[in-house]
């Protein structure tokens, strides 16, 4: 697996290359718009916005996760039901599990990010902080968290890279109206056409590529989408 950069080039590299970005989305690249963040704190934030930016990386076509607001979909559901482990089994006993298993840690996903930041940032407070390194030290260092063996505070690295990876993912891909995908860029990229709700004028047409524009489940009539980060994002 390829953490950092050369994971999201590696992903999407196809997509870059086949898709034409919108006029709206060029020169984006360098301006992403400010987060107000409600469950990072202004340190947890500078790292998340960093490593954001080194998964998904923007390019000379599309933008990146930062862009695409990225952080602010980790933030919201890290503040909702999800960062405080409303469905996941609380009870114990905790013991290690298989990789088959899935996530075995007592922690909730709130709980596992400000522990595991909290202790990246003590580690580089006397070196280099994150979100002050070169690309190629950031993506260094991503690599050194996706390998299992390191601990932070209780957490093992691999398992926090692992859930801030799908959560960048997540935030780029997912519909706006959950606080990431930033004017849909991620689905005009890959040629998504979004929530439509009915296809029947296309039922008998075959073959054919769908061109569309993209719209999101919060869109209104104007074409305004308004995000709405308290709808959980999985059904109960």
């Amino acid at each position: 697996m390829l953490p950092g950069g050369l994971a999201a080039t590696a992903r999407a590299q196809e997509s870059h290359d086949q898709a034409a970005p919108p006029a709206s989305t060029v020169g984006q690249a360098s301006s992403p718009q400010p987060t107000t963040y409600l469950f990072f704190n202004a340190e947890e934030a500078a790292f998340i916005e960093a490593a954001a930016a080194r998964l998904i990386p923007a390019d000379n076509k599309w933008p990146g996760a930062l862009e695409a607001g990225v952080p602010n979909y980790i933030d919201k559901q890290l503040n909702g039901a999800w960062g405080a482990g409303e469905r996941l089994y609380r009870s114990g006993p905790w013991q290690a599990g298989t990789p088959s298993q899935g996530y075995q840690l007592p922690l909730t996903p709130a709980e596992l990010y400000r522990t595991a930041i909290a202790a990246i940032n003590a580690e580089l407070k006397a070196k280099t902080p994150f979100a002050k390194m070169t690309p190629e030290e950031q993506d260094a260092y991503l690599h050194s968290l996706e390998a299992p063996g390191k601990d932070l505070g209780g957490v093992p690295s691999n398992v926090f890279f692992e859930t801030l990876w799908e959560s960048t993912v997540e935030g780029f891909f997912s519909d706006p109206v959950y606080g990431g995908n930033r004017d849909m860029m991620a689905w005009r990229m890959i040629g998504f056409p979004g929530a439509y709700a009915s296809y029947y004028d296309l039922v008998e047409h075959h073959g054919m590529t769908v061109t569309r524009a993209p719209t999101s489940l919060g869109e209104d009539v104007h074409g305004h989408v308004h995000a709405d980060t308290t709808i959980p994002a999985h059904l109960p």
